[in-house]
């Protein structure tokens, strides 16, 4: 009857099944031929029962995203899910794959739900900054309870078709022939009689609820929402299905959907996962690629053991090189100790653990490394020590491996210079921890090769990562636009601020932590040696540490700690010192409020970006967005820094930039070209780059 929905007739069940490729997704060609489908088939004598199934690799894995906020096509998913609950003979969703958002909803709609033993179920639409739209939040509760549907649509993470079992969620889960399987189930369903109850009108598992634990709950997810307003609106959802009548719910549950859906947080999270899409279709990924099967590290400390933890955990072996054997042993040992913090804390079994650990293969020969397709070395963050490893690999590693190196900063040109072989040789910037942090900075040299890069792509992609192809420059994206955010900071605190008010900005924004418990964090030591290898200062952070106050790892930094706790108290001392640098300096401090702060740290980083844009480091400017909210904690309900300039108006932006070079003369405030376009035009793509 479509080319998107069919229907089958086998010994009375009626098969209805969706084929819209890749992933099944509700779209209008497919919601209009399944409503009249399923119409058919419920007046239909001959079928005395319904299976919704699916072709290809999934079932429904969500509705069309690209149709939130645009006006309806009827039917719409929630007219499907109301016909399917008229429909009095048995209706069965037959789940293999995924059943995501919508396709959960589909499934909820009808009186049965099987799945194959690999099926993941969930409602992630949190994570577009929603709720399920289509009765999700007043469904889900009544067969699995409130509180155990609260803390899957305010995580939005899938549960295994086990897991959904024991829920409650499934009826039955099958290996095999699941289709096959439907169709006896719903044969001895048929056979069994009897009436059908919808999911709506089941009040069992519901009427367990205690709403005080559920309270509770909610209220502990609430402060973890950090500003966001979609985790907060599932949970006044789900309170809505235990304590007004379905149809009450339903229509609320419509109302705080239209409501986040039109909002901007939910156009900024929208924008994000089209973004993370884009930034793999590049020049060159349809080429073919490298050969990837063995990766090498050089350098087993926290990066390089990190490194080597990404890869393994991705199923690659991996030849992990010291210079010593102490420190090898010693980087090894680390490993395996964080594995073991995975298997207490139950992430992990002890066999998976195991297992990982049996790709490593520890060396302190570089010969080691002439099997190996990828090498990465993750040395000390000096050019002439990168440069003397890339000339030793040069010597031993095979033809057509891709050389890599972690810089943060570097010249990844004059490193592979060093070689005979630039065209294998590119960047790729982990973040720490390299075996949790998403994101991956691929910095493509002048003589990269489009496979080399393209395979690197892909890999990153394999291993869980979010790549972003970069260009050279100091600091490539992340790190160059840090210190345009930074600059001001040290200013900010002779003016006035106390590293607690600056960091307070910050955390209101909506970021997990400010600059200076960051600092401290990561230890204000290795800021301190890239300032000296520059011939840079900064004179309040270079005092605290000619002091040994590093941050977490002394005890003190910009805050102090107690002995073992990670929690910031601000320290009498150091504000004592800044008012004494202030006075050296002959500096008038004065009250500095919030908006101020974050005109003079966040307006410079954006500004940073279209300066970016307009050099071609990157491709387009939701590539910075990425960038900035997998490696650095841009918040998400804002989309990135280069999403929010259009939030925040790119004109008012420019014009206090110009105030503020106006006031201090420091060139980090000169508004770029391409963000005067960008106030002109509205698009990046027209002030410097592609969207």
């Amino acid at each position: 009857m479509s080319n998107f929905v069919s229907v089958a007739n086998e010994d009375g069940v009626a098969v209805v099944t969706i084929d819209n490729p890749p992933v099944n997704a509700l779209s209008f060609h497919v919601r209009k031929p399944l409503y009249e489908a399923l119409a058919a088939l419920r007046d239909d004598p001959a079928a005395k029962a319904i299976v919704i199934a699916c072709a290809g690799r999934t079932f429904v894995a969500g509705s069309d995203i690209t149709e939130f906020g645009k006006p309806v096509q009827q039917p719409e998913l929630r007219a499907i899910i109301a016909l399917l609950e008229t429909i009095a003979k048995p209706t069965v969703a037959v789940i293999h794959g995924t059943a995501l958002g919508g396709g959960l909803e589909l499934a909820l709609g009808c009186h049965f739900r099987i799945a194959d033993a690999g099926a993941k179920l969930g409602l992630p639409e949190v994570k577009l900054g929603l709720l399920p739209g289509g009765g999700g939040t007043v469904r889900l509760p009544r067969l699995v309870g409130a509180q155990k549907a609260l803390g899957m649509i305010v995580s939005g993470t899938p549960v295994s078709a086990a897991e959904a079992k024991a829920a409650g969620l499934v009826d039955a889960v099958f290996n095999g022939d699941l289709l096959a399987e439907a169709v006896r189930f719903a044969s001895e369903i048929v056979a069994g009689g009897g009436s059908f109850v919808p999911v709506r009108d089941r009040k069992e598992v519901l009427a367990e609820t205690h709403i005080e634990a559920f309270d509770r709950q909610a209220a502990d997810l609430a402060k973890k929402a950090r500003g966001l307003e979609a985790p907060l609106a599932c949970a006044e959802a789900v309170r809505n299905a235990i304590t007004l009548p379905f149809d009450e719910a339903l229509a609320a549950e419509r109302q705080l959907f239209q409501k986040l859906v039109a909002g901007d947080q939910s156009r900024a999270q929208r924008h994000l996962f089209f973004a993370e899409r884009e930034v793999a279709k590049m020049p060159g990924k349809d080429l073919q690629k490298r050969r990837i099967e063995r990766v090498g590290i050089i350098g087993a400390g926290t990066m390089g053991g990190g490194i080597a933890m990404a890869f393994a955990n991705g199923g690659f072996p991996v030849t992990l090189l010291e210079t010593g054997e102490e420190a090898l042993q010693r980087g090894l040992a680390m490993i395996e100790r964080n594995y073991t913090v995975s298997v207490s804390r139950g992430s992990m079994s002890e066999a998976a653990k195991q297992q990982r650990l049996a790709l490593f293969k520890g060396s302190i020969d570089y010969a080691d490394l002439a099997d190996c397709d990828l090498i990465i070395e993750a040395v000390f963050e000096d050019m002439a020590v990168k440069k003397q490893v890339f000339g030793r690999l040069d010597a031993v590693a095979r033809s057509g491996a891709i050389l890599a190196t972690n810089t943060s900063y570097l010249d990844v040109d004059e490193i592979a210079a060093s070689t005979s072989r630039p065209q294998d040789v590119l960047g790729m910037h982990f973040f720490s921890p390299a075996n949790v942090m998403k994101l991956l900075e691929i910095v493509r040299a002048e003589k990269t090769a489009p496979d080399a890069l393209a395979t690197v792509v892909e890999l990153a992609r394999r291993i869980g990562k979010v790549p972003v192809a970069v260009g050279v420059c100091h600091g490539f994206v992340g790190n160059r636009m840090l210190a345009a955010r930074g600059a001001e900071n040290e200013f900010l605190l002779l003016e006035g601020a106390t590293p607690a008010q600056v960091d307070k900005a910050f955390t209101d924004f909506g970021w997990p932590m400010g600059p200076f418990q960051m600092g401290d964090l990561a230890g204000l030591d290795i800021g301190w040696r890239n300032r000296k290898a520059r011939g840079l200062t900064a004179v309040i952070a270079d005092t605290l540490c000619e002091q040994g106050r590093y941050g977490q790892k002394t005890g003190s930094g910009w805050y102090r700690y107690r002995s073992g706790a990670r929690e910031p108290m601000p320290d009498l001392e150091v504000e004592a010192l800044i008012r004494a640098k202030a006075a050296e300096h002959g500096v008038a401090r004065r009250a500095i409020g919030a908006g101020e702060i974050i005109e003079r740290t966040l307006y410079p980083l954006v500004n940073e970006g279209a300066k970016i844009l307009e050099e071609g480091i990157v491709a387009r400017a939701a590539d910075i967005d990425v960038v900035w909210v997998n490696g650095y904690g841009f918040p998400i309900g804002k989309g990135g820094p280069m999403f929010w300039a259009g939030l925040e108006g790119a004109g008012k932006i420019v014009e206090r930039l110009e105030y503020w070079h106006g006031q201090t003369g420091r060139p980090i405030f000169e508004p770029a070209p391409a963000l005067r376009r960008f106030a002109e035009s509205g698009s990046w793509e027209e002030a410097g780059g592609a969207q």
